[in-house]
């Protein structure tokens, strides 16, 4: 396992870690034996950093990682995120009382006395622009309930707005083949800043791996099914913000990125790896394959500067028109 700093924090995390929306629910069916196999899969391979949500099940990612942990507090880092249990567009939500209230939850279903990376999860533009919050986060980490503090962002514009506060130490965005522009912009303004860079949905809700057909379909819990078109939340967090079928026909034109890369998830998450701002990718997983295949983008060979220019043009030319949900 390679490993990275994660911005200015001190933390030297895994460049491959992984997110546990798939595990903790609203991915179709899991089971908590194959989650737990998977997260265990994991640590023994190296990976110490793992991403979760109160939200994520309404808790149970949380509590999984807890069972998965057990023992091994101090090696393992985890992050989790707050706001989207309440109102995300109320003041309050992000009040001190709320705040507080929120990680303490977290705590407690984490079994754990102090989060490593605490980060907003996904607010509205202007809650950020008001920029309370932070002094809220800033008392949590002087008490020690956190050690450090982060934003979730849905477009460019709400990362290079939180980077202005400078107790923001990491970022986490939508960074994918099928999402570039972040590397345009944001990311060497993070880098500037000494802010870790956490990439989730790197396979594009599972457009990457290329196992998709015009006529898949996905269970009813499933945000593939019941966020296809942004009906509960930005539409942006689902196939990366494309329409489906058009999402597995620009997949399709992808196939040549296999080739000495074993399959397409992996060139996919070694795409993300070759920016060197990017402090980790995390891709979610449902069991213990598909743990050891996103493991193995570590491994296979970084994209030539003739891909990469390839790639950009494809971008550009193919896949930007379509994107809905803001960049």
């Amino acid at each position: 396992m390679n490993y990275r700093k994660l911005g200015k924090t001190g933390l030297s995390i895994s460049e491959v870690s992984f997110g546990t929306w798939a595990i903790g629910g609203d991915w179709g069916v899991s089971r908590d034996e194959d989650g737990l196999k998977g997260l265990e899969q994991a640590i023994e391979q190296g990976v110490n950093f793992f991403d979760t949500a109160d939200v994520y099940g309404s808790g149970h990612a949380e509590e999984l990682l807890a069972k998965a942990t057990k023992g091994k507090e101090d090696e393992i880092h985890i992050a989790t995120k707050f706001c989207r249990a309440g109102d995300i567009h109320d003041p309050e939500t992000y009040s001190e009382r709320k705040v507080s209230d929120y990680c303490e939850q977290s705590l407690r279903r984490l079994n754990r006395e102090t989060i490593d990376l605490y980060q907003i999860h996904c607010p509205p533009i202007e809650i950020l622009r008001d920029g309370s919050v932070f002094r809220v986060l800033d008392k949590l980490k002087a008490d020690g309930k956190i050690r450090h503090y982060g934003v979730s962002v849905e477009t460019i514009e709400e990362g290079l707005l939180s980077l202005e506060y400078p107790g923001v130490e990491a970022l986490q965005i939508i960074f994918n083949l099928f999402r570039q522009q972040p590397a345009l912009t944001l990311l060497p303004r993070a880098e500037a800043a000494g802010a870790g860079i956490l990439v989730r949905l790197p396979l594009a809700s599972g457009l990457l791996t290329g196992k998709f057909k015009e006529n898949s379909t996905f269970a009813a819990n499933d945000h593939r099914n019941f966020n296809a078109n942004g009906e509960q939340f930005n539409v942006g967090e689902t196939f990366a913000g494309l329409p489906f079928a058009k999402g597995v026909e620009l997949a399709r034109e992808l196939e040549w990125i296999v080739e000495g890369r074993g399959s397409m998830a992996r060139a996919a998450d070694r795409w993300i790896l070759d920016h060197p701002a990017v402090s980790c990718v995390i891709p979610g997983f449902k069991n213990e394959a598909q743990v050891t295949d996103n493991l193995a983008a570590s491994g296979v060979p970084a994209f030539s500067n003739v891909e990469m220019e390839r790639l950009s043009a494809f971008y550009k030319t193919e896949v930007a028109p379509h994107i809905r949900g803001g960049v």
